[in-house]
């Protein structure tokens, strides 16, 4: 079952020990994660497989993205104004 994880969700895959070295191999001479290797992978596959549905999946996440982004900077600039307010006092 998934775990949510931020904005993002956590799945578990559990790879033969073998096939897992060949991953790591190929990420290292990459100069990548395996996690971040096998997601491009996973990826690939999703849009190879329903490009329709990739697509639409894919900009709402960059969607989803950019307001979180557009959060954390609104939440610090207030952060920011509270604190210039609490020394001024």
């Amino acid at each position: 079952m998934p775990v949510r994880h931020g904005a993002k969700v956590y799945c578990q895959l559990l790879l033969d020990t073998n096939r897992y070295i060949v991953a790591e191999t190929l990420a290292e001479s990459r100069g990548k994660k395996v996690t971040a290797l096998l997601r491009e992978y996973v990826y690939a596959a999703l849009e190879e497989e329903m490009p329709d549905m990739y697509k639409i999946a894919k900009e709402a996440d960059e969607k989803r993205w950019i307001e979180s982004v557009q959060a954390r900077v609104a939440a610090r600039r207030e952060s920011q104004k509270t604190k210039k307010q609490q020394e001024d006092q």
